[in-house]
């Protein structure tokens, strides 16, 4: 399964051109204008995000700062003609996490894509649950489609302690001990279990019986 990219470009000659070769390497989606790709990054799941600055509307910087006030760390490279030292500062101050200037080589352009991606997974521990996608940070999971879960700060803090050790099964009392307080009991963990498993799948946590819990594959 290829990284999803959001590409937000409203120049359809050079939005085609530059899909074409991204495509290679990723699930690219489209935009056009500020608002539209706004609204797709605030509703899905990408990997990456290219967005140009000058936009008819809503401009490259204020889509990224709504998307970073929305909680989303999602590294995002700014592309645009502005040149400029304060253009630059500009953008990244915007929360933008790097910047190219067209005309630019698409190796260039592929290279920073993947560097700003392993800074990205080094940062934030994201974790994959079979097609799943879990961000701890932003207490968010991402299914299969791209569509955005949000958790509770317990359910995540659950999901996350499985996570650490996906093998390990975890009993109710390890888990009371570590996530919940001394006036839970056991029936509070099947509860948030139960929760979880209703807002995505019930295989996303294992049962082991007699034991506990466990990381499952999601599938």
């Amino acid at each position: 399964m290829n990284p999803t990219l959001l590409f937000i470009e409203d120049d359809q000659a050079i939005a085609d051109m530059v899909v074409e070769v991204l495509q290679e390497f990723y699930d690219v989606d489209h935009a056009a204008t500020g608002e539209e790709g706004l609204d797709r990054a605030l509703h899905a799941h990408y990997d990456v995000m290219v967005i140009d600055r000058r936009l008819p509307g809503m401009d490259g910087v204020a889509v990224i700062q709504a998307v970073r006030r929305a909680g989303i760390t999602t590294p995002v490279l700014m592309l645009t003609a502005l040149g400029s030292v304060g253009d630059r500062v500009s953008g990244l101050d915007g929360g933008a996490n790097d910047y190219l200037t067209k005309p630019f080589d698409f190796d260039e352009l592929l290279a920073r894509l993947r560097a700003m991606r392993r800074g990205f997974a080094a940062e934030t521990g994201k974790t994959y649950i079979g097609d799943w996608l879990f961000v701890p940070e932003t207490q968010s999971l991402y299914d299969p489609f791209g569509d955005r879960i949000s958790l509770t700060s317990t359910e995540s803090g659950l999901l996350a302690l499985l996570a650490e050790s996906p093998e390990h099964i975890f009993s109710r009392a390890e888990i009371l001990s570590t996530i919940f307080s001394a006036d839970d009991t056991p029936g509070t963990v099947d509860t948030y279990v139960h929760y979880i498993r209703r807002k995505t799948e019930h295989n996303l946590i294992e049962t082991v019986r007699a034991q506990g819990y466990r990381l499952g594959d999601g599938s």
